[in-house]
Protein backbone atom coordinates (compact mmCIF):
# COMPACT_ATOMS: atom_id res chain seq x y z
CA UNK A 1 0.00 0.00 0.00
CA UNK A 2 2.87 2.34 0.74
CA UNK A 3 4.54 1.55 -2.13
CA UNK A 4 1.25 2.31 -4.56
CA UNK A 5 1.27 5.67 -2.61
CA UNK A 6 4.42 7.00 -3.39
CA UNK A 7 4.78 5.86 -6.68
CA UNK A 8 1.91 7.78 -7.58
CA UNK A 9 2.04 9.96 -10.58
CA UNK A 10 3.15 13.57 -9.42
CA UNK A 11 3.94 12.15 -5.68
CA UNK A 12 7.91 12.81 -6.80
CA UNK A 13 7.04 16.60 -6.79
CA UNK A 14 5.04 16.19 -3.43
CA UNK A 15 8.34 14.65 -1.88
CA UNK A 16 10.83 17.57 -3.67
CA UNK A 17 8.95 20.55 -2.27
CA UNK A 18 8.18 18.97 1.11
CA UNK A 19 11.88 18.87 1.46
CA UNK A 20 11.93 22.53 0.36
CA UNK A 21 9.80 23.24 2.52
CA UNK A 22 11.41 21.68 5.56
CA UNK A 23 14.56 23.64 4.53
CA UNK A 24 12.84 26.97 4.47
CA UNK A 25 12.12 26.12 7.94
CA UNK A 26 15.15 25.34 9.21
CA UNK A 27 16.59 28.62 7.42
CA UNK A 28 13.76 30.96 8.85
CA UNK A 29 14.38 29.28 12.76
CA UNK A 30 17.99 30.12 12.40
CA UNK A 31 17.19 33.64 11.27
CA UNK A 32 15.00 33.98 14.27
CA UNK A 33 14.38 31.99 16.72
CA UNK A 34 10.66 32.90 17.30
CA UNK A 35 9.85 31.57 14.14
CA UNK A 36 8.59 28.17 15.21
CA UNK A 37 7.36 29.14 18.33
CA UNK A 38 4.36 28.39 19.05
CA UNK A 39 2.41 31.28 19.18
CA UNK A 40 3.77 31.97 15.98
CA UNK A 41 3.53 28.36 14.74
CA UNK A 42 -0.49 28.51 15.35
CA UNK A 43 -0.51 31.72 13.44
CA UNK A 44 1.20 30.40 10.79
CA UNK A 45 -1.06 27.51 10.49
CA UNK A 46 -3.99 30.33 10.06
CA UNK A 47 -2.14 32.46 7.56
CA UNK A 48 -1.34 29.17 5.36
CA UNK A 49 -6.05 28.67 5.30
CA UNK A 50 -6.85 31.04 3.02
CA UNK A 51 -4.21 30.35 0.56
CA UNK A 52 -5.07 26.10 0.90
CA UNK A 53 -8.54 26.97 0.66
CA UNK A 54 -8.01 28.68 -2.50
CA UNK A 55 -5.41 26.73 -3.87
CA UNK A 56 -7.96 23.71 -3.37
CA UNK A 57 -9.96 25.48 -5.75
CA UNK A 58 -7.72 26.01 -8.19
CA UNK A 59 -6.37 22.60 -8.52
CA UNK A 60 -10.10 21.21 -9.75
CA UNK A 61 -9.72 23.99 -12.39
CA UNK A 62 -6.10 23.29 -13.12
CA UNK A 63 -6.42 19.62 -13.57
CA UNK A 64 -8.64 19.57 -16.18
CA UNK A 65 -6.30 22.10 -18.29
CA UNK A 66 -8.54 25.28 -17.54
CA UNK A 67 -7.23 28.12 -15.38
CA UNK A 68 -9.88 30.60 -13.10
CA UNK A 69 -8.71 34.27 -12.92
CA UNK A 70 -12.00 35.16 -11.10
CA UNK A 71 -11.16 33.48 -8.02
CA UNK A 72 -9.79 36.41 -6.07
CA UNK A 73 -12.88 38.56 -7.35
CA UNK A 74 -14.99 35.88 -5.81
CA UNK A 75 -13.61 35.78 -2.40
CA UNK A 76 -13.88 39.77 -2.09
CA UNK A 77 -17.60 39.63 -3.66
CA UNK A 78 -18.29 36.67 -1.14
CA UNK A 79 -16.52 39.08 1.42
CA UNK A 80 -18.72 41.87 0.64
CA UNK A 81 -21.74 40.38 0.52
CA UNK A 82 -22.12 38.77 3.64
CA UNK A 83 -20.63 41.34 5.55
CA UNK A 84 -23.28 44.18 3.96
CA UNK A 85 -26.32 41.54 4.93
CA UNK A 86 -24.44 41.29 8.43
CA UNK A 87 -24.96 44.53 8.69
CA UNK A 88 -27.92 45.84 7.27
CA UNK A 89 -29.55 43.00 10.25
CA UNK A 90 -29.58 40.09 8.40
CA UNK A 91 -28.95 36.50 10.53
CA UNK A 92 -25.32 35.47 9.93
CA UNK A 93 -26.21 32.14 8.45
CA UNK A 94 -28.65 33.01 6.02
CA UNK A 95 -26.26 35.99 5.43
CA UNK A 96 -23.87 32.87 4.51
CA UNK A 97 -25.85 30.75 2.39
CA UNK A 98 -27.31 33.88 0.41
CA UNK A 99 -23.16 34.23 -0.29
CA UNK A 100 -22.84 30.58 -1.36
CA UNK A 101 -25.34 30.50 -3.36
CA UNK A 102 -23.70 34.19 -5.53
CA UNK A 103 -20.72 32.46 -5.74
CA UNK A 104 -21.62 29.46 -7.00
CA UNK A 105 -23.75 30.81 -9.78
CA UNK A 106 -20.62 33.00 -10.84
CA UNK A 107 -18.49 29.27 -10.85
CA UNK A 108 -21.70 28.15 -12.87
CA UNK A 109 -21.22 31.00 -15.32
CA UNK A 110 -17.68 30.06 -15.36
CA UNK A 111 -18.00 26.62 -16.34
CA UNK A 112 -20.52 27.20 -19.12
CA UNK A 113 -18.64 29.80 -20.66
CA UNK A 114 -15.64 27.84 -20.86
CA UNK A 115 -16.85 24.03 -21.72
CA UNK A 116 -20.22 24.83 -23.65
CA UNK A 117 -19.63 28.11 -25.02
CA UNK A 118 -16.12 27.62 -25.76
CA UNK A 119 -14.60 30.87 -24.73
CA UNK A 120 -10.90 30.62 -23.76
CA UNK A 121 -10.53 30.23 -20.03
CA UNK A 122 -8.40 32.83 -19.79
CA UNK A 123 -10.75 35.36 -21.04
CA UNK A 124 -14.11 33.89 -19.17
CA UNK A 125 -12.97 33.80 -16.06
CA UNK A 126 -10.82 37.55 -16.76
CA UNK A 127 -14.47 38.78 -17.62
CA UNK A 128 -15.99 37.30 -14.52
CA UNK A 129 -13.31 38.58 -12.32
CA UNK A 130 -14.33 41.97 -13.17
CA UNK A 131 -17.70 41.52 -12.86
CA UNK A 132 -17.97 39.55 -9.15
CA UNK A 133 -15.15 42.58 -8.66
CA UNK A 134 -18.02 44.80 -9.54
CA UNK A 135 -20.38 43.31 -7.30
CA UNK A 136 -18.06 43.32 -4.42
CA UNK A 137 -17.90 47.38 -4.87
CA UNK A 138 -21.64 48.19 -5.16
CA UNK A 139 -22.38 45.28 -2.68
CA UNK A 140 -22.64 48.49 0.18
CA UNK A 141 -22.73 51.51 -2.60
CA UNK A 142 -18.94 51.72 -3.02
CA UNK A 143 -17.83 51.93 0.59
CA UNK A 144 -16.85 49.13 2.85
CA UNK A 145 -18.91 48.28 5.47
CA UNK A 146 -18.87 48.60 9.40
CA UNK A 147 -18.43 45.98 11.46
CA UNK A 148 -20.38 42.98 11.34
CA UNK A 149 -21.29 43.40 15.11
CA UNK A 150 -21.15 41.89 18.22
CA UNK A 151 -24.44 39.54 18.52
CA UNK A 152 -24.28 36.29 19.51
CA UNK A 153 -24.77 35.44 16.11
CA UNK A 154 -21.99 37.18 14.80
CA UNK A 155 -19.40 36.27 17.78
CA UNK A 156 -20.18 33.23 16.97
CA UNK A 157 -19.66 33.47 13.01
CA UNK A 158 -16.15 35.03 13.91
CA UNK A 159 -15.00 32.18 16.49
CA UNK A 160 -16.16 29.25 13.69
CA UNK A 161 -14.53 31.38 10.81
CA UNK A 162 -11.39 32.92 12.84
CA UNK A 163 -10.61 33.67 16.44
CA UNK A 164 -12.27 30.79 17.93
CA UNK A 165 -9.67 27.37 18.86
CA UNK A 166 -10.48 23.94 19.09
CA UNK A 167 -7.89 23.47 21.76
CA UNK A 168 -4.94 25.62 23.61
CA UNK A 169 -1.50 23.90 24.72
CA UNK A 170 0.63 26.96 26.05
CA UNK A 171 0.68 29.36 23.53
CA UNK A 172 -0.55 27.36 20.63
CA UNK A 173 -3.82 27.04 19.78
CA UNK A 174 -5.81 25.01 17.34
CA UNK A 175 -8.47 27.51 15.42
CA UNK A 176 -11.49 26.22 14.11
CA UNK A 177 -10.79 27.19 10.70
CA UNK A 178 -8.06 24.81 10.81
CA UNK A 179 -9.87 21.74 11.20
CA UNK A 180 -12.73 23.26 8.81
CA UNK A 181 -9.45 23.40 6.23
CA UNK A 182 -8.81 20.14 6.90
CA UNK A 183 -12.13 18.90 6.41
CA UNK A 184 -12.48 20.53 3.27
CA UNK A 185 -9.52 19.46 1.90
CA UNK A 186 -10.83 15.64 2.84
CA UNK A 187 -13.98 15.52 1.24
CA UNK A 188 -12.13 17.37 -2.33
CA UNK A 189 -9.44 15.09 -2.09
CA UNK A 190 -11.73 12.50 -1.55
CA UNK A 191 -13.98 13.22 -4.83
CA UNK A 192 -10.93 13.78 -6.82
CA UNK A 193 -8.89 10.66 -6.23
CA UNK A 194 -12.12 7.99 -5.00
CA UNK A 195 -15.25 9.24 -7.22
CA UNK A 196 -16.04 8.82 -10.79
CA UNK A 197 -16.30 12.79 -11.12
CA UNK A 198 -12.31 13.07 -10.00
CA UNK A 199 -11.73 10.57 -12.68
CA UNK A 200 -13.66 12.21 -15.02
CA UNK A 201 -11.48 15.41 -14.28
CA UNK A 202 -8.43 14.07 -14.91
CA UNK A 203 -9.85 12.23 -18.09
CA UNK A 204 -10.79 16.00 -19.61
CA UNK A 205 -7.26 17.67 -18.18
CA UNK A 206 -5.53 14.67 -19.80
CA UNK A 207 -7.36 14.71 -23.57
CA UNK A 208 -10.90 16.29 -23.46
CA UNK A 209 -11.05 14.07 -27.16
CA UNK A 210 -10.40 10.69 -25.55
CA UNK A 211 -12.33 11.50 -22.53
CA UNK A 212 -15.77 12.08 -24.95
CA UNK A 213 -15.19 9.11 -26.69
CA UNK A 214 -14.96 7.28 -23.02
CA UNK A 215 -18.30 8.83 -22.84
CA UNK A 216 -17.19 11.89 -19.79
CA UNK A 217 -19.80 14.56 -19.85
CA UNK A 218 -16.96 17.47 -20.52
CA UNK A 219 -19.11 19.97 -20.01
CA UNK A 220 -20.56 19.00 -17.01
CA UNK A 221 -17.35 18.12 -15.17
CA UNK A 222 -15.63 21.42 -16.17
CA UNK A 223 -19.03 23.44 -14.43
CA UNK A 224 -18.34 21.19 -11.63
CA UNK A 225 -15.00 21.99 -11.18
CA UNK A 226 -15.36 25.57 -11.76
CA UNK A 227 -18.11 25.45 -8.79
CA UNK A 228 -15.64 23.66 -6.52
CA UNK A 229 -13.45 26.87 -7.05
CA UNK A 230 -16.12 29.10 -6.56
CA UNK A 231 -17.04 27.47 -3.17
CA UNK A 232 -13.38 27.44 -2.19
CA UNK A 233 -13.10 31.12 -3.23
CA UNK A 234 -16.61 31.93 -0.72
CA UNK A 235 -15.80 29.81 2.54
CA UNK A 236 -11.88 32.09 2.20
CA UNK A 237 -13.93 35.28 1.71
CA UNK A 238 -15.97 34.23 4.49
CA UNK A 239 -12.65 33.68 6.87
CA UNK A 240 -11.51 37.03 5.46
CA UNK A 241 -14.61 38.55 6.43
CA UNK A 242 -14.58 37.69 10.04
CA UNK A 243 -10.97 38.19 10.30
CA UNK A 244 -11.54 42.05 9.79
CA UNK A 245 -15.12 41.93 11.40
CA UNK A 246 -16.18 43.86 8.07
CA UNK A 247 -15.77 44.00 4.01
CA UNK A 248 -13.50 45.74 2.21
CA UNK A 249 -14.17 46.17 -1.22
CA UNK A 250 -10.26 45.22 -2.17
CA UNK A 251 -10.40 42.12 -0.54
CA UNK A 252 -9.25 39.14 -2.66
CA UNK A 253 -6.78 41.01 -4.70
CA UNK A 254 -4.13 38.98 -6.18
CA UNK A 255 -5.52 36.06 -4.26
CA UNK A 256 -5.80 34.17 -8.15
CA UNK A 257 -1.94 34.02 -8.13
CA UNK A 258 -1.64 32.72 -4.65
CA UNK A 259 -4.00 29.78 -5.40
CA UNK A 260 -2.45 29.38 -9.09
CA UNK A 261 1.17 29.70 -6.80
CA UNK A 262 -0.27 27.04 -3.85
CA UNK A 263 -1.34 24.58 -7.21
CA UNK A 264 1.59 24.84 -9.23
CA UNK A 265 4.47 24.65 -6.63
CA UNK A 266 2.38 21.44 -5.32
CA UNK A 267 2.72 19.48 -8.51
CA UNK A 268 -0.58 20.51 -10.35
CA UNK A 269 0.18 20.79 -13.66
CA UNK A 270 -0.64 24.13 -15.81
CA UNK A 271 -1.00 22.02 -18.67
CA UNK A 272 -4.02 19.48 -17.13
CA UNK A 273 -4.27 15.93 -16.49
CA UNK A 274 -2.22 15.56 -13.55
CA UNK A 275 -1.58 16.88 -9.48
CA UNK A 276 -1.99 15.77 -6.53
CA UNK A 277 -4.07 17.46 -3.79
CA UNK A 278 -1.52 16.77 -1.31
CA UNK A 279 0.93 18.80 -3.17
CA UNK A 280 -1.27 21.91 -3.08
CA UNK A 281 -0.96 21.22 0.63
CA UNK A 282 2.69 22.03 0.26
CA UNK A 283 2.28 24.64 -1.90
CA UNK A 284 0.30 26.48 0.25
CA UNK A 285 2.25 26.04 3.18
CA UNK A 286 5.77 27.08 1.59
CA UNK A 287 4.05 30.35 0.45
CA UNK A 288 2.67 31.08 3.70
CA UNK A 289 6.05 30.65 5.18
CA UNK A 290 7.91 32.32 2.60
CA UNK A 291 5.77 35.55 3.62
CA UNK A 292 5.86 34.93 7.14
CA UNK A 293 9.71 33.75 7.28
CA UNK A 294 10.49 37.44 5.09
CA UNK A 295 8.31 39.24 7.00
CA UNK A 296 10.19 37.62 10.33
CA UNK A 297 13.39 38.53 8.92
CA UNK A 298 12.28 41.91 8.06
CA UNK A 299 12.64 41.83 4.40
CA UNK A 300 10.64 44.86 2.93
CA UNK A 301 7.36 43.99 0.71
CA UNK A 302 8.36 44.92 -2.39
CA UNK A 303 11.49 42.06 -2.18
CA UNK A 304 8.89 39.28 -0.11
CA UNK A 305 6.96 39.66 -3.97
CA UNK A 306 10.05 39.67 -6.12
CA UNK A 307 11.11 36.25 -4.48
CA UNK A 308 7.84 34.98 -4.36
CA UNK A 309 6.75 35.73 -8.20
CA UNK A 310 10.37 34.24 -9.63
CA UNK A 311 9.74 31.10 -7.71
CA UNK A 312 6.20 30.81 -9.45
CA UNK A 313 7.66 31.38 -12.79
CA UNK A 314 10.14 28.98 -11.93
CA UNK A 315 7.51 26.11 -10.56
CA UNK A 316 5.56 26.76 -14.10
CA UNK A 317 8.67 27.12 -16.13
CA UNK A 318 9.43 23.64 -14.61
CA UNK A 319 6.46 21.93 -15.40
CA UNK A 320 6.04 23.01 -18.86
CA UNK A 321 9.71 22.24 -19.80
CA UNK A 322 9.30 18.50 -17.90
CA UNK A 323 6.22 18.03 -19.74
CA UNK A 324 6.48 19.32 -23.20
CA UNK A 325 9.80 16.85 -23.27
CA UNK A 326 12.32 19.02 -23.46
CA UNK A 327 14.26 18.90 -20.56
CA UNK A 328 17.41 16.16 -20.75
CA UNK A 329 20.91 16.45 -19.93
CA UNK A 330 22.10 14.44 -23.07
CA UNK A 331 23.96 16.44 -25.66
CA UNK A 332 22.70 16.90 -29.08
CA UNK A 333 24.31 13.86 -31.04
CA UNK A 334 26.64 14.18 -34.01
CA UNK A 335 25.35 14.06 -37.38
CA UNK A 336 25.65 9.99 -38.54
CA UNK A 337 28.35 10.15 -41.48
CA UNK A 338 26.86 9.86 -45.21
CA UNK A 339 26.63 6.10 -46.12
CA UNK A 340 29.33 5.06 -48.73
CA UNK A 341 27.74 5.67 -52.04
CA UNK A 342 26.05 8.83 -50.55
CA UNK A 343 27.27 12.72 -52.28
CA UNK A 344 30.14 12.90 -49.67
CA UNK A 345 32.18 9.63 -50.89
CA UNK A 346 32.72 11.19 -54.59
CA UNK A 347 29.73 11.05 -56.22
CA UNK A 348 29.47 7.32 -56.27
CA UNK A 349 25.84 7.71 -56.00
CA UNK A 350 25.70 10.00 -58.51
CA UNK A 351 26.75 7.64 -61.28
CA UNK A 352 24.01 5.17 -59.98
CA UNK A 353 21.33 7.46 -60.31
CA UNK A 354 22.49 8.40 -64.29
CA UNK A 355 22.66 4.40 -64.80
CA UNK A 356 19.70 3.52 -67.44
Amino acid sequence: MLKRFFTRRGMGQVITVTVGLVILCVVFSFMNGNFLSPMNTSNLLRQIVPFLIVGIGQSYVLITGNIDLSIGSVLGMSCMISATLMTKGINPWVAVLITFVCCIAVGFINGELVARCKLPPFIATLGTMTVARGIAQIANGNYNTGDIGTKVNADLFRDIFYRGSLFSIGKFSFYHIIWITILLWVVFNFILNKTKLGRHIYAVGSNVEAAKLSGVNVISTTTKAYIVAAICACIAGLYTCATTGNGTMDAGNTYELYAVAASVIGGVSTLGGQGLLLGTVIGAAIWGVLQNGLQFAGAPVALRNIIIGIIVVLAVLMDVVVRSGKFSFKRNKKAAPPPTGGPASGGQASKQSHTP
